[in-house]
């Protein structure tokens, strides 16, 4: 896949989606799609669970052009709901994680020295963002409260439902596409970090909040639904013996949840963490030490008697924090 190559694909969308039957959510609406896939479109997770209120805001954005940003701690799966929408609509779909790594050229694009008929020549090689405008993808911006103040002024304009690009270098103004849709995943809500858990992320200019038209919340799933994930996650964990293992797991990865919203403890267990601790448990064969290795080796020494009392009420096994962790 090169990003100077345009996406042959209809202007707008050829194809109807009922999203009852698609999403396994309870909804009438019929939202548009593309009949074809592309290679930039993301594979299908047949196991992914869908949360209501976050896919009809995300599919409000795909079907109404709205730009939607999914506010949520980590391991919500803020990211992967908007990939696996676009990979049912067949949408072409682009995430850019926005760490302090990326620049404004990074985003726009720059010269490069290439040989043509053996000479050197410079040539604007354009980026990532004037590519995605032009095409009809749905461009994800993660970790948007990690952006540096210069990217982000440069995304500002584009926010816009008919925000042109300029390019000052090379004197164009870029009209985007019909079927251009832009989102963004963030893990506060623009107004700094206050938890001390997203170090580097910053406050957004709330001028550029305001341009973002549908703001999701997506909240860790209910332990009903976190088991399903899990265990389509673990394919070969079977038994009762496994599945009660696992929803010790997630009661304990709920305990953590809560210890972290009252103050108790500064780190939490993740959707993400669960499985982990799931598939090193296969691994090792053991339930204490796969824990340790997966979770409690993260925390901060101070707590891990607190959270060695919450593996106590789940599993009815004492840790020792005294011996080896390695």
């Amino acid at each position: 896949m090169t990003i100077n190559k345009t996406i042959d694909l209809p202007k707008k969308p050829d194809a109807k989606i009922d999203v009852a039957k698609v999403f396994n959510i309870d909804s009438d609406l019929v939202v548009r799609g593309y009949k074809d896939k592309t290679d930039w479109v993301p594979q299908v997770d047949e196991s992914y669970v869908f949360d209501k209120d976050t896919t009809l805001s995300i599919l409000a954005g795909f079907e109404h052009n709205r730009r939607v940003m999914v506010q949520g701690f980590h391991g919500t799966g803020k990211s992967t709901h908007i990939e696996q929408i676009a990979a049912r609509l067949n949408w072409p779909c682009v995430r850019i994680n926005l760490d302090s790594h990326i620049s404004r050229i990074d985003l726009l694009g720059k010269d490069a020295i290439k040989l043509n008929d053996g000479k050197q020549i410079t040539e604007f090689q354009e980026g990532l963002l004037p590519w995605s405008i032009q095409n009809p993808v749905a461009l994800v911006f993660d970790e948007y409260d990690a952006g540096r103040p210069d990217v982000m002024f440069v995304i500002q304009r584009i926010l816009e439902v008919e925000g042109k690009l300029t390019l000052l270098d090379q004197n164009k103004i870029l009209e985007p596409h019909s079927s251009f849709r832009l989102f963004a995943t963030t893990n506060t809500v623009g107004l700094g970090d206050m938890t001390g858990l997203y170090h580097g992320t910053q406050q957004i200019n709330q001028g550029q909040m305001d341009r973002w038209h549908i703001l999701a919340t997506l909240n860790y799933l209910d332990p009903d639904q976190e088991f399903k994930v899990v265990m389509s996650k673990l394919n070969n964990l079977k038994g009762v013996k496994n599945q009660d293992t696992v929803k010790n797991m997630i009661k304990l990865a709920n305990l953590t949840r809560a210890g972290f919203s009252n103050g108790d403890i500064s780190t939490l267990m993740s959707p993400r963490t669960v499985i982990s601790w799931g598939q090193n448990f296969k691994i090792f064969k053991d339930i204490v030490s796969s824990f340790k290795l997966t979770f409690l080796n993260k925390c901060d020494e101070v707590e891990r008697s607190i959270i060695s009392e919450y593996f106590q009420r789940c599993f009815d096994l004492e840790i020792d924090n005294t011996e080896s962790n390695s």
